[in-house]
């Protein structure tokens, strides 16, 4: 496969994330659970993605926070907005494609630029390849696309030829097809079947 090809295989097997952090009357998918899904893909497919800084600018922000009883107390961070690119790499065919992209972050002092990068990786990733995050209900019925990439799942248990592999492949995909039917079907009986040659 070439890079696009690649690509195109992560783009199917990320289906959607749930929503598991909280901050600022806001829930938002972590980066941590991104990478957590994201990353052994690229593994498998043998993809790097690299981050550059082109610009960034840093401003101090000066306001008042509220004590819990109700005082103003002055506080200070440091706003940071930047431009930088991601760039993907197929190392075994040489290929790669550069993204511009732009963020922004606020925190402590020395935690702003911090801020904006993590945001960035976040934020690029779940658009570049259109992770949804707002379909949540497991037994919510499926968009076209999600049918697509649960076919897709199945597909590829079906292909796999040992053990090991299936409960790499389970570990992976549980987390969207735990609890679906045709999912847990197809695997049980592909379990079946290795086990039996196996004997």
């Amino acid at each position: 496969m070439n890079l696009i090809q690649k690509l195109l295989e992560l783009q199917k097997a990320v289906v959607g994330l749930t929503k598991d952090k909280a901050g600022n009357s806001y829930e938002y998918v972590s980066g941590d659970k991104i990478l957590g899904i994201v990353r052994p893909m690229m593994d498998k497919l043998g993809l790097l993605l690299v981050p550059e800084i082109e610009d960034a600018t840093f401003t101090r922000m000066d306001y008042q926070v509220f004590d819990k009883n109700g005082q103003p107390k002055p506080k200070n961070e440091m706003f940071c907005a930047m431009k930088l690119t991601f760039t993907w790499y197929d190392p075994e065919s040489g290929e790669k494609m550069t993204c511009n992209w732009a963020s922004s972050g606020m925190n402590s002092w020395d935690k702003g630029l911090g801020s904006a990068i993590t945001y960035a990786e976040r934020y690029f990733l779940l658009k570049f390849f259109h992770i949804a995050t707002d379909r949540d209900d497991v037994d919510a019925p499926k968009t076209e696309e999600q049918e697509m990439s649960l076919q897709n799942a199945i597909a590829y248990i079906n292909g796999l030829n040992n053990t090991s592999d299936m409960q790499k492949a389970w570990a992976y995909y549980q987390q969207w097809y735990g609890k679906d039917k045709e999912f847990l079907t197809a695997y049980n009986k592909k379990m079946k079947e290795l086990n039996n040659g196996a004997k």
